[in-house]
């Protein structure tokens, strides 16, 4: 029943520090007139941000494990962001990244690199058949599709194709992959699908994410008071069950190597973040491979497995933790100190830094793409310090020019790799001597991807729960699609508003595909055929 007020006695403990957790705390705040000083997070590591993250320094090179794509109709996003000022306090991030992307619109001309040359707005290249697997895969009911993947739907010559070679670096997606993923995100981003090519419509923030969305949100939450209880691991959960429900009465933790009991009494409320994409993420050197982990015990993935244990309510993590073959990829972060390589690209692309975006290169045996961001990439970055990001999705397939698999290789040797494709061998002792490149492994990256059916995640907040919720990547929304800052996000506002009965919801997810002249721009994209009056601005 909706409620008119919280109780101010409640308190409400977040498990998890990733963005997801972040989110709920705010709206828990701004929306739940739930006071700063009665919210706990509990996070494992030393830092706030989770899979959103940023580090390093110059000397000893930045590290990001990744980054997501944003773009204008991520409603929930910029509905947060438009309450949290930005650092300098001269507007909110919302009205920074509008303001950013108006003026640094992306507009590829590389968006793909083939034999030293780059292509220019390429072509997708579907035939009718690939088109005709497209539309029917849309019209096809989640519950039909289940557990097949997205090969399951397309014959071998769709994963030839430039559409393809775009799609999956743009997304991560891989052919294994879950054909009901696949799905949503084809119809997520049915309006972007005209300018892909080009990759039109996709927006950035002024500096990483770290930087510009997650370090302004925490500044804001401790402002108010919200206590982060650094290197806690929740390791369980205790149930109390009655005719009406359950709700969680303790949390069983180890902070700082002791264990502990905490008492959730029946007022307190307990949000958990589910699983992790980066979990076990390792990090090379320059001159050392990165090491793949696995699961490791009294982690994230380990207190999802033993609050699920007799709980199918509660999903089934193993269908996306036991599959570490089919969802780890390598990603990579340079830091370099002469303007070579940085000055070299722009005249092979034909973009400045922040312009262009992803640059894939689609003969990679390791399907590599690179991407140069608009410098300074972090907060106090050098004048004279440049950073790119990169990452292969084939990683146990030898390279073109390093004979060895990515995931076997050190930052020098991926970066020999990478200027092979871009066929500027001549400058590479000098970029090599003056540049540090880290590699990161990471296990679980696309496991929110992997195959999986009607219960494999559980709902936001499970059906006779009186306490208790689930935000992040592993939980069911309709609609709207994983390994996004939206999803995380939504999932958060989500579980607020239904825990404490509030009467608002979050906004809808947005739906260009009911758009009549959206679907006839992207049946004209989709057919490698211009669209007249139909593709200019005004549609």
């Amino acid at each position: 029943m909706p409620q008119e007020s919280v109780d101010k006695s409640s308190l409400f403990y977040l498990v998890g520090g990733g963005v997801a957790s972040l989110a709920a705390a705010a709206f828990l705040i701004r929306d739940g007139d739930v006071p700063g000083k009665n919210i706990v997070v509990f996070e494992e590591s030393e830092k706030i941000g989770g899979s959103l993250d940023a580090a390093g320094t110059s000397r000893t090179g930045y590290v990001m494990r990744g980054g997501r794509m944003i773009e204008s109709k991520y409603l929930c996003t910029y509905d947060l962001f438009s309450s949290i000022p930005t650092l300098d306090d001269s507007k909110t991030v919302t009205e920074e990244i509008f303001e950013w992307n108006r003026v640094m619109k992306t507009s590829s001309k590389s968006r793909l690199f083939r034999e030293g040359h780059r292509v220019n707005a390429p072509k997708f290249g579907l035939s009718e058949k690939h088109i005709l697997a497209i539309e029917r895969l849309e019209l096809q009911p989640e519950v039909i599709l289940g557990r097949t993947s997205v090969s399951d739907h397309f014959e071998s010559s769709f994963f030839k194709t430039d559409f393809w070679f775009m799609w999956c670096s743009t997304f991560a997606f891989q052919p294994w992959h879950s054909a009901v993923e696949f799905k949503r995100y084809l119809l997520r981003f049915t309006h972007m699908v005209s300018g892909f090519n080009t990759l039109g419509g996709i927006m950035r923030t002024p500096y990483n994410q770290y930087d510009s969305m997650i370090r302004p949100l925490q500044r804001w939450l401790e402002a108010r008071g919200v206590r982060f209880e650094y290197a806690t691991s929740v390791t369980n959960l205790g149930l109390c069950h009655d005719a009406e429900g359950y709700c969680v009465d303790r949390i069983i933790c180890e902070q700082e190597g002791r264990k502990k009991q905490i008492r959730v009494e029946g007022t307190d409320y307990v949000i958990v973040t589910l699983g992790s994409m980066t979990e076990d993420s390792n990090l090379g050197s320059m001159d050392s491979a990165p090491v793949l982990k696995g699961k490791a015990k009294g982690r994230s993935w380990t207190l999802w497995e033993k609050i699920a244990d007799g709980h199918p309510q509660f999903g089934r993590p193993a269908n996306f933790a036991d599959h570490i073959d089919e969802s780890k990829w390598v990603s990579f972060t340079t830091t370099l100190h002469d303007p070579t390589f940085f000055r070299l690209i722009e005249d092979m692309t034909g973009n400045v830094p922040g312009e262009g975006g992803l640059v894939t290169f689609p003969d990679s045996n390791w399907l590599a793409s690179i991407v140069l961001p608009q410098q300074p990439h972090f907060i106090g970055q050098p004048a004279d310090t440049q950073v790119f990001w990169g990452y292969g999705l084939s990683v146990d397939r030898p390279g073109n020019f390093v004979k060895k698999p990515m995931s076997s290789c050190t930052g020098r040797e991926i970066m020999i790799e990478i200027m092979g494709h871009l066929g500027i061998q001549a400058h590479a002792q000098q970029i090599l001597d003056t540049c540090t490149c880290i590699p990161c492994m990471m296990p679980f990256i696309t496991s929110q991807f992997l195959r999986r059916a009607k219960g494999d995640r559980p709902q936001v907040v499970p059906k006779r729960s009186k306490n208790l919720a689930f935000v992040g990547q592993f939980c069911e929304l309709p609609d709207d699609v994983v390994f996004t800052i939206e999803y995380s996000i939504r999932t958060a506002q989500t579980a607020v508003y239904a825990l404490l009965g509030l009467r608002r919801y979050p906004p809808p997810v947005y739906k260009g595909h009911h758009d009549p002249r959206i679907l006839l721009k992207t049946f004209f994209a989709l057919h490698d055929r211009p669209g007249g009056l139909l593709s200019s601005n005004n549609l």
